[in-house]
């Protein structure tokens, strides 16, 4: 599970790193498969600890779901954090809320890069124009 946390998290900060948006799609992917893969744990251990899954449309749910992150100083070092609930049902819910809104959020992410590529093209289709205009410029 924790392999499974920090590969999402690590693909996340590579794929934005990279200057192709292709690898980002890429990476982006990876991402979203980590996460539905934690999802899925937590979802196993709330079913093999007979605990059970809360509905999406659960109050409890809803609450998770409408967490935002915030800065808790102006220097924006220190983010708040949700309320940890002391049962364990209801931790593992959230945790599994959260994977299903980082899956969600990813997949709407990588809609959005997909028509940036659509419209604008990849890194290496804009280095080949401009090396094509360079030549077409530069006298032989």
């Amino acid at each position: 599970m924790v392999q499974a946390g920090r590969s999402g998290k690590q693909n996340i900060a590579e794929g934005a790193s990279v200057g192709s948006t292709e690898s980002y799609l890429k990476l982006l992917g990876v991402a979203k498969g980590s996460f539905k893969e934690l999802g899925e744990d937590f979802g196993d251990f709330l079913r093999q600890q007979n605990l059970g899954i809360l509905d999406k449309n659960h109050e409890q749910v809803r609450i998770f779901r409408n967490f935002r992150a915030v800065w808790k100083d102006l220097n924006q070092t220190i983010p708040n954090t949700p309320n940890i609930p002391n049962n364990p049902k209801e931790f593992a819910n959230m945790l599994l809320t959260f994977c299903q809104m980082e899956t969600y959020l990813l997949r709407r992410q990588m809609e959005s890069l997909e028509n940036k590529f659509i419209k604008g093209g990849g890194f290496r289709e804009n280095l080949f124009k401009k090396r094509m205009e360079y030549k077409n410029k530069t006298p032989t």
